[in-house]
């Protein structure tokens, strides 16, 4: 009697923790009860998956050669600084290929000085060929690994604090083969919106405007679309060391819209990567600007050139396009700027988060874009609901139909099994998706499965001949092994694939897995103490 109470108890716990823990996942329930009890109950139940509330799935590839271009670049303006401290003349510092470096001195005596220096202070490359002026040098093979490697690991790392930031539910970001990212944002309203936000390489520069005669000649604004043939049109005419950029600006009182061409210097007189923070403020005439700051490095390197260029004209350049281009009239000291360029709060929010969450290392290439409508989201939830119901009804009249009372008892199981998966899957914060909803329907064939089982066991010892307590106790006992083997082998797979699988197969691997543990308590506890109790009452016969 007192093992008896004992796993009464325990079944009366079970249900109780599952009923609370499910309660945030049925809404019109959850918003009936008081705030009293609310604030008792968790805020966060089960979450709908991509498939079922609408959203967006991509399958970006980072682009790893440019990322080893993009860290030859950068050693390429290093060494160009480091001959310059060490006043050794240069025709030119250049990057051949991928990989490669190539110094052009001005005089063959500096050869053997500027190779020791070279392969001192940047041991990632080998000297490749050494002829007169000219030195050639190449990346490592182990760094080629190392560069490609880390891109896609600090492009995760980006693309998870953009998402973050922007503020999308339960989002799943995981990297598939060697340089491939899956995305999935389930709820997203504004798909265009988090793709440009994903996507944005971020690369801010701040570049100072060419003084040329050319400067003058370019046409004060350009019709939108029409950038390209401005470009072909100065191409003979644009200096080695320049680039024409173009700010887009939309007039707020006519909506139109056109771009203004800038003659800018194509090395950065500072980059972004030295930025420490980025934040949203509202300018003189209540406009959304972006206030930045720089670490202590940014911020010497900024009051550097601000003091030499005063009275010059700066242009503030992210991903190639100029946001502004303001003139400097002072020195700016403590490492602050302002980046104004006509936003709405909300691309000025946009900016800021990817400013924030730092640049991209490599620019990303879209493998896949698919969008799911909330229409399509909810006739999945819908036609997976009429499912699951067609389902375990028929079920429930077969194990009424066919074992009657004993039956009526496994559907009840069923019934708690139920209760319990929904609780353990809002404890979890689970994602519920499509295939997760197959899971819970294979749930409930297990379940009875294993009812079945044991009264088939049962209905054996009856015809036996023996009483109904040992038919019970039997029929428990020797469908014990099967049972477990049966779920055990069931759950390896399930383990397998949740380690391996990706989103939506993980979605079904966790109802099931879930489902598995739950059925085993609901089979051997649950059934187990009804009828311990119809044995405590001493029946004679079972209907079964």
């Amino acid at each position: 009697m007192k093992k008896l109470r004992g796993r009464f108890v325990l079944l009366l716990f079970v249900t109780v923790v599952s009923c609370i823990l499910a309660l945030p996942s049925i809404p019109g329930l959850y918003q009936a009860l008081p705030d009293s009890v609310r604030s008792l109950l968790s805020h966060q139940g089960l979450s709908l998956g991509l498939d079922l509330q609408g959203g967006i799935h991509l399958v970006l590839e980072v682009e790893e050669i440019r990322a080893v271009e993009i860290a030859v670049d950068r050693s390429r303006k290093a060494v160009e600084d480091l001959l310059s401290e060490k006043s050794i003349a240069v025709d030119r510092v250049s990057r051949e290929g991928s990989t490669g470096l190539s110094i052009d001195l001005q005089n063959e005596s500096d050869a053997e000085d500027v190779q020791a220096l070279v392969l001192d202070s940047f041991p990632s490359f080998f000297s490749q060929k050494n002829s007169g002026t000219r030195l050639e040098y190449e990346l490592s093979p182990e760094d080629v690994v190392r560069i490609k490697t880390s891109a896609i690991n600090q492009a995760l790392e980006t693309i998870r604090n953009r998402i973050d930031q922007f503020g999308v539910a339960e989002p799943l970001i995981q990297r598939l083969g060697l340089n491939q990212i899956a995305i999935q944002l389930p709820g997203v309203q504004d798909p265009q919106r988090a793709k440009d936000l994903i996507q944005k390489t971020a690369l801010l520069e701040f570049k100072m405007l060419q003084e040329s005669k050319l400067a003058l000649e370019l046409p004060p604004q350009v019709e939108r679309g029409q950038e390209e043939t401005v470009r072909q049109k100065f191409s003979g005419k644009v200096p080695e060391k320049a680039e024409i950029l173009f700010e887009a600006v939309e007039e707020e009182l006519d909506g139109s819209k056109y771009s203004i061409p800038y003659l800018v210097k194509k090395e950065a007189a500072l980059i972004g990567d030295l930025l420490q923070d980025a934040r949203v403020t509202i300018g003189d005439y209540n406009e959304p600007n972006v206030s930045v700051t720089f670490d202590s490095k940014g911020a010497h390197e900024f009051d550097l050139v601000t003091a030499a260029n005063v009275g010059k004209r700066m242009a503030i350049v992210l991903d190639g396009k100029v946001y502004s281009a303001p003139t400097i009239n002072e020195r700016i000291s403590g490492g602050r700027a302002v980046i104004s360029g006509r936003f709405s709060t909300e691309e000025a929010n946009d900016l800021a988060v990817v400013l924030r969450a730092g640049a991209l290392p490599a620019p990303l290439k879209t493998l896949q874009d698919l969008t799911v409508g909330p229409s399509l989201g909810k006739d999945s939830i819908e036609k997976g609901l009429r499912t699951t119901l067609i389902a375990g009804s028929l079920v429930l009249i077969f194990m009424i139909v066919y074992y009657r009372l004993s039956g009526l008892i496994a559907n009840m199981a069923l019934a708690l099994n139920l209760l319990g998966l929904l609780g353990a899957l809002s404890g979890l914060n689970a994602t519920l998706t499509l295939p997760g909803i197959a899971g819970i329907i294979l749930t409930i064939g297990m379940g009875v499965d294993s009812n079945v089982l044991i009264f088939e066991r049962i209905r054996e010892e009856l015809r036996a001949g023996r009483p109904v307590r040992l038919a019970v106790d039997a029929g428990f006992e020797k469908a014990f092994l099967t049972i477990v083997d049966a779920h055990v082998t069931t759950l390896i797979t399930g383990l397998a694939l949740f380690l391996f699988g990706t989103g939506p197969i993980k979605g079904f691997a966790v109802t099931l897995c879930l489902g598995i543990g739950i059925n085993l308590f609901t089979a051997f506890v649950g059934t187990k103490v009804v009828f311990d109790y119809l044995n405590r009452r001493k029946i004679e016969t079972l209907s079964i």
